[in-house]
């Protein structure tokens, strides 16, 4: 799908959707609980999906229920009804069972499967993973090398999928060097199922993305799941034998799609007040309003009176010009993309450092974003571990195009990120595989007017 964005000014309330971090840890845990869970207002995107058919491939129960509900921040179906829970019946460690499936596609989610690979390592059954284009290139060989360290067998093409892990899970010590997070809180997930009397020690010479493991680890504290972690996450011991426990709860707002519309504020003034965040969460993509309020925007959390369900309310807006600086992304790459875009319309350079990650997501996100903005007139520079644009205020994008070509790479932020520059650029802005925005965001073009176009492709770089 190609789109077309006209520059304007954007400004108004927007209801973050649930966050995707959240709501596949969320759905795993419940499916390997002994029991019922409610899992409400979660995400609802592509991403999501690809975890509930994960979830119920591996004999979890899993029941939708919609309902016409304005607060909801998911889209609504052909009904005019959105998802506002998911009752989820666990399989008490996926032992085999009706809807018992032995190849499961997790899609586009790279969550999903790395958490779910080290989940199939409790159990003897062969199951193998695979997904689509972008998934298929996306390496788990530490992950893979860690489980092997601790018993459990598979087979991969050069640690991307199709992948096959086949169990039982033993004690052991591994040493896990975490390029992305969601490593780690596999094992950490996944290990305290292991069966009683055996040891899981891990070792983690290398930790990006430090939020995402207090995030997992939230759960385990939650639930009184016993295990041992060095105060720096050097170090983690986690005795097996524990149970996951059914659970009833909402799905927090998501920071990292709350930095698309707050980028689209930063770019053309705002106000733009964003619903449904609460800022004592754990997430590392809260730094990206730090970086808006360094950056010149006015920064802005309140608590209205009778709020109710609304809770806090983050309101974004500048008046001001938007300058330049060094930001260390390590802890959040996601925020790439947007930050990128934001930095493009700043005075003078931008520097997003500690950022080598950012290369395996998706796409390469640091090549990506520096061949995209160069199209639309922005001048980067990029490193191993870093990008750094040249910005030249609010004339940089589109000012020597009368009709601007972005390819979206099919990557969801890259894409919103674009979506989101358009609106400040000197002539509309086209972006191609924009339907990817749906795996974490399903409607979030929709806040831009967009104008759908037909389908052309561009080269890939």
């Amino acid at each position: 799908m190609r789109v077309r964005i006209s520059p304007h000014k954007f400004s108004g309330i927007v209801r973050i959707p649930a966050s995707k971090s959240h709501s596949i840890r969320q759905l795993l845990i419940a499916s390997l609980a002994d029991g019922v869970s409610e899992i409400q207002y979660p995400l609802d995107s592509l991403d999501t999906r690809s975890c509930v058919s994960v979830c119920r491939g591996l004999g979890a129960e899993i029941t939708e229920y919609r309902a016409v509900d304005p607060l909801c921040p998911n889209p609504p179906n052909e009904n005019n009804e959105k998802l506002i829970r998911w009752q989820v019946k666990g399989s008490g460690g996926f032992g085999k069972r009706a809807g018992f499936q032995h190849c499961l596609n997790v899609g586009n989610s790279g969550t999903t499967l790395f958490l779910a690979l080290a989940i199939a390592g409790l159990q003897s059954e062969p199951l193998e993973f695979t997904g689509d284009e972008q998934i298929l290139r996306r390496s788990a060989a530490p992950l893979l090398e860690a489980l092997a360290g601790l018993g459990i067998h598979s087979s991969s093409s050069n640690g991307c999928a199709p992948i096959t892990i086949r169990g039982p899970w033993k004690s052991g010590k591994v040493s896990l060097p975490c390029p992305t997070s969601q490593y780690l809180s596999a094992l950490l997930l996944a290990a305290p199922m292991a069966p009683a009397g055996t040891v899981t020690e891990i070792e983690v010479p290398l930790l990006n993305e430090k939020p995402y493991i207090e995030m997992t680890l939230s759960y385990l504290k939650a639930q009184n799941i016993p295990h041992e972690a060095a105060p720096d996450f050097s170090r983690f011991l986690i005795p097996g034998g524990s149970s996951w426990k059914p659970f009833s709860g909402s799905v927090p707002g998501d920071f990292s799609s709350a930095a698309f519309p707050a980028c689209a504020a930063a770019i053309t003034g705002g106000p733009v007040t964003i619903l449904g965040l609460d800022p004592e969460d754990s997430q590392g993509d809260k730094f990206f309003f730090d970086m808006l309020g360094q950056m010149g925007c006015n920064v802005q959390w309140n608590r209205p009176e009778n709020s109710g369900d609304t809770g806090w309310a983050l309101t974004i807006s500048r008046s001001g010009p938007l300058c330049g600086g060094t930001f260390d992304l390590n802890a959040a790459p996601d925020l790439l993309p947007a930050a990128a875009v934001v930095a493009a319309y700043a005075n003078g350079d931008t520097a997003l450092v500690n950022i080598a990650h950012a290369r395996i997501k998706e796409t390469d996100r640091i090549t990506t974003m520096a061949q995209e903005l160069e199209k639309l007139g922005v001048s980067c520079t990029e490193t191993p571990d870093s990008l750094t644009i040249h910005g030249r205020g609010p004339v940089s994008l589109g000012a020597n195009s009368s009709g601007c070509l972005v390819d979206g790479r099919g990557d969801h932020r890259i894409v919103m990120a674009f979506a989101a520059a358009a609106l400040g650029s000197q002539n509309p802005i086209e972006i191609d595989s924009a339907e990817s925005a749906a795996v974490t965001y399903p409607d979030f073009l929709e806040l831009f007017n967009p104008e759908y176009l037909p389908e052309k492709r561009y080269f890939r770089h």
